[in-house]
């Protein structure tokens, strides 16, 4: 019994000792574990991004923004029939078809599309493919190279359709949404801002009234829809600039104001109808003062008139600076172009002048401008 008594004392005495050690030394060591304060969302708010999100106006306008690829056949050379290219070089595969991917938006439930011309440019079969999964192929009802714009129709029912927006009330710092295809990788949805308005002179298209965005737009995006924060539609998303083929933060879509013309006189007449007066147009620079000895200081010079078109017959002369069309001001030859575009043909309209003799009016009858040649 002692013998037991002695081991317990000595166990006691050798855990209080160690206790003693450790409450000395390593305090913190027998202090519970403190819990960890997390705040908690209120009941109703725990998705992520709710407060200022645009999921609203992304699901709203996504449904109608639309995937395209566009195919052409490939063509066989000539030389693949010849018995003797085939002796030398052997059977050759025939090309390719070229097969391309862009965006559209649906602008109506009838089924009017539009999206960019250079994404369906030379196409033989173009294919749909709605945002819910179903497709059809696609009917082209018209194209307008000149603003890069093109409308097409798919047979198919309960169509979403987006709203129109007002591209003319946007403003430098607006909040917008670019909703396209890149790269084939599905529906995407990309926020920036409006970085600039009336972007031109950039040689992209002949007629340039650009809404610049840093809204992400990558290849693919092209026809793709640029959108408010309601989901109404601002733009047609058309090109970006960039080094390496990927977004920068510089991107290019055509305005709604632009592309509703467009596509209203496409779908009324198969084709867009500008006037034309055959001037061959030049910025006002030095040189050019100089050369023809004009005391203009602003506006567009006059190097070339076509014999016998609307301007040499309304008296029109080389060294004549034009200032206004149709009371519309005009700066700059891209001003000059969309002013002279928006004349009606065969409706007689007023030149602003400046002439060494000083200011002079012209009345001029705009004839039409020829259409492009299209590749198909």
């Amino acid at each position: 019994m002692r013998k037991y008594w002695l081991v317990f004392s000595q166990t006691v005495t050798v855990l209080l000792a160690t206790y003693f050690v450790v409450a000395t030394l390593k305090p913190q060591w027998l202090r519970p574990a403190p819990e960890v304060a997390l705040l908690q969302a209120p009941a109703g708010t725990t998705r992520a991004g709710a407060i200022g999100s645009f999921s609203k106006a992304a699901k709203s306008a996504s449904a109608a923004v639309v995937s395209i690829t566009a195919s052409k056949a490939g063509t066989r050379q000539k030389q693949l029939a010849d018995p003797w290219f085939r002796f030398f070089f052997g059977d050759q595969d025939p090309a390719e078809a070229q097969q391309g991917l862009g965006s559209g938006v649906i602008v109506s439930p009838d089924g009017y599309i539009l999206t960019n011309h250079h994404v369906i440019e030379g196409a033989d079969n173009i294919e749909v493919t709605l945002n819910d999964q179903r497709t059809a192929r696609a009917r082209l009802v018209g194209t307008d190279p000149e603003t890069d714009l093109a409308v097409l129709r798919i047979e198919l029912g309960q169509l979403p359709a987006i709203v129109m927006g007002n591209s003319d009330e946007l403003e430098i710092g607006d909040q917008v949404l670019a909703i396209g295809n890149p790269f084939g990788v599905g529906q995407t949805v990309t926020s920036g801002i409006v970085s600039a308005l009336g972007r031109n002179q950039l040689g992209i298209n002949v007629f340039e009234n650009f809404i610049q965005t840093d809204a992400a737009i990558n290849p693919g995006n092209s026809g793709g829809a640029l959108v408010d924060t309601q989901g109404h539609l601002l733009g047609i998303n058309t090109a970006i600039y960039s080094r390496s083929g990927g977004s920068l933060g510089i991107g290019f879509a055509i305005p709604v104001s632009t592309a509703r013309q467009v596509l209203d006189a496409i779908v009324r007449d198969g084709r867009v109808t500008r006037g034309w007066i055959g001037v061959e147009p030049q910025e006002l620079n030095p040189e050019l003062i100089q050369a023809f000895n004009v005391k203009a200081q602003e506006g567009v010079i006059i190097t070339g008139v076509l014999q016998n078109g609307p301007a040499a017959q309304a008296g029109l002369k080389p060294g004549d600076v034009i200032t206004s069309v149709a009371g519309r001001p005009v700066r700059n030859v891209s001003e000059l172009l969309s002013a002279v575009a928006a004349l009606k043909p065969g409706e007689p309209a007023q030149l602003g002048l400046e002439r060494r003799e000083g200011r002079a009016a012209l009345s001029i009858t705009p004839g039409m401008r020829p259409a492009p040649k299209v590749t198909r």
